[in-house]
């Protein structure tokens, strides 16, 4: 797919990956619509950025917040492609979440991409070529204490990626779905930074990421997972989930250390 003049929609595009996914979709003459929740956390984009861009300050999560996306996208003229970044995660033993922060979790991560897609689906159908990337995570794949909100929240939005894709494909809208590892980000807190030392995790660095994710647009991927080994996990845990289960119970008591008390 050829990114060169299209209008893409990224949510999320104040934190790590969507700074760096900006200005990577800028190189290639991208037009931006930008969307974040607050609007001094979108700065820092759009001084890094070379030109100026649509911005689009609002809660993905409500039905008000959506509605002005979709009211912005469409004073553009529509938009291309649309990019679901935003994401929230809580490191938390289950029995100790606060219900409050699981239903924020699946309202950020699952429902309003959901809804995104739905509202927006129009104006791409509308396009010679358009298309929905949604970005998960490993952890979508692989069932990790710790993490179970999260991980269900990324589980729903591949699944959801997979069977929208094949949905669509007598249109000329693609679906794709990418899951990266653990990322450099102020999405881990020093309590996750602190796991992912104590259990030899690696991170990427946001700017790695960005252009994964341009190249597996480019290169019209459904799927990609990124890091090693987490990728062979994820094959071994489709396989063989009893091989992963048993190595992460083995880090279970080192997990527990790091979560909330």
């Amino acid at each position: 797919m050829q990114l060169a003049n299209k209008c893409i929609l990224v949510t999320g595009a104040s934190g790590g990956i969507g700074s760096a996914l900006c200005r990577q979709l800028e190189q290639q003459n991208v037009s931006l619509i930008m969307n974040c929740f607050r609007a001094n956390q979108l700065k820092s984009t759009q001084l890094s950025l070379e030109k100026p861009h649509t911005t689009v300050i609002a809660d993905v999560s409500t039905v008000e917040g959506r509605q002005q996306i979709v009211t912005a996208c469409a004073q553009k003229g529509g938009i291309d492609g649309l990019i679901n970044l935003a994401g929230i995660m809580d490191f938390s033993l289950f029995e100790k979440q606060d219900v409050s922060m699981i239903e924020k979790t699946l309202a950020v991560n699952t429902i309003a991409p959901i809804l995104l897609c739905h509202e927006l689906l129009p104006q791409l159908l509308l396009k010679p070529e358009a298309f929905i990337l949604n970005v998960g995570s490993i952890f979508g794949s692989i069932g990790h204490p710790g993490f179970s909100v999260y991980c269900a929240s990324k589980a729903a939005l591949k699944t959801f990626s997979e069977a929208l894709s094949r949905e669509l494909a007598d249109t000329a809208v693609s679906v794709s779905y990418i899951a990266p590892r653990a990322t450099s980000t102020a999405l881990n807190t020093d309590r996750v930074n602190a796991l992912n030392a104590a259990l030899g995790n690696k991170s990427d660095s946001p700017d790695y990421v960005a252009r994964q994710i341009i190249r597996s647009l480019r290169k019209d991927e459904r799927q990609r997972f990124l890091g090693w080994p987490e990728k062979l996990f994820v094959k071994i845990n489709a396989l063989c989930p009893s091989i992963v289960h048993g190595a992460l119970v083995k880090k279970l008591q080192t997990i527990k250390q790091f979560t909330n008390p």
